[in-house]
């Protein structure tokens, strides 16, 4: 993409001021990747960001004021197709000038495969797939990896069972898990690859992107050992979850989830899926069942019928957050104390 730097103008000259170039316009899908770009362009400027908090990123109706961003951005961040199958459409219509970056195409991504069925085996470190054989994507041209899944939510996994729903919706979408952002492994990756196309873009302003990524990683650093502190005294213990949207975090800090109510946010589990889960709650002594704040607590109550486990609220997008450059460590910190609280 090419840019035109404008010159000192006179009067700037003659003060002795630093005009800088324009910092480029962008735009980012949901509240953790807004944060993340927002951190590396702290001190100057803020991108916009599409899908408003408290939404679901899977089906979304843009106001005008989003498709607007969408159309004056020079760059655009978001996860992929699979978390926002919709939001491919609209990129191609609107961001039509724009260098796009799909973050789960982005080298170095760690990326897990779907897990199968209502109930989870302990976590195989040696199933990640980290992309280390391909570039980053700068233009939304590029997801060889997503061709057959755009028009459907986030669904999560299936069950051993005859239960031809569950079959549909995770037949039909693709391969990886798009709740990537939840390993702050990937984070700091992304980092990476943000300053990198903002420095393209901006190449006067490429030491303050740079720096600024720098320094968010070293506040990862921190942030880890503040959340292994957190889950050391809980972990062994076991929880379920009500979509399977955790596991990025599960692996990253060595939690496993024992199993999923739901096969995804947008589907509610069937009796069979529920029964499954019920016998896993009083054969585990399972101590915590999670939902998260859009979900039916009758659903939970239901698993969770003759246990006595604990409910708790988890969030991975920050829904009740101010979008900032601080909401994408919130938001792992918060996963971690709803964890340790309800375990």
């Amino acid at each position: 993409m090419s840019r035109n730097v404008l010159p000192l103008t006179v009067s700037a000259a003659l003060l002795g001021t630093t005009a800088w170039a324009d910092v480029p316009k962008v735009a980012t899908d949901i509240a953790p990747v807004h944060s993340l770009v927002s951190r590396v362009m702290q001190g100057l400027g803020e991108p916009a960001l599409i899908v408003a908090s408290g939404a679901s990123p899977h089906e979304y109706s843009l106001r005008p004021s989003e498709a607007g961003a969408l159309q004056d951005a020079e760059l655009v961040f978001w996860i992929g197709p699979d978390l926002t199958p919709w939001m491919e459409d609209a990129i191609e219509t609107l961001a039509t000038e724009a260098a796009v970056t799909s973050l789960m195409d982005v080298d170095g991504t760690t990326e897990l495969p779907f897990r199968e069925g209502a109930l989870f085996e302990a976590h195989d470190h040696d199933d990640h797939d980290d992309h280390d054989d391909h570039d980053d994507h700068d233009d939304h041209d590029d997801h060889d990896d997503h061709d057959d899944h755009d028009d459907h939510d986030d669904h999560d996994d299936h069950d051993d069972h005859d239960d031809h729903d569950d079959h549909d919706d995770h037949d039909d979408h693709g391969q990886y898990d798009p709740h990537a952002w939840l390993s702050l492994d990937n984070g700091a990756v992304w980092l990476n690859a943000i300053a990198a196309q903002l420095s393209a873009a901006d190449p006067d302003n490429a030491g303050t992107y740079y720096t600024n990524a720098a320094t968010a990683r070293e506040e990862f650093d921190t942030l880890r050992t503040e959340i292994n502190d957190i889950l050391t005294p809980v972990r062994g213990r076991n929880f379920i979850v009500f979509h399977d949207a955790y596991q990025y975090f599960e692996t990253s800090f060595d939690l496993p989830a024992s199993g999923a109510i739901s096969i995804s946010d947008a589907t509610d589990p069937s009796p069979a899926r529920i029964a499954e889960i019920q016998a896993r709650v009083k054969q585990q002594d399972v101590t915590c069942v999670l939902s998260e704040p859009q979900f039916d607590p009758k659903i939970v109550a239901a698993v969770m019928d003759g246990s006595d486990a604990k409910t708790g609220v988890l969030d991975p997008l920050g829904s009740d957050l101010e979008p900032s450059s601080e909401l994408y460590g919130n938001v792992l910190r918060n996963l971690a104390l709803a964890l340790a609280d309800c375990l």
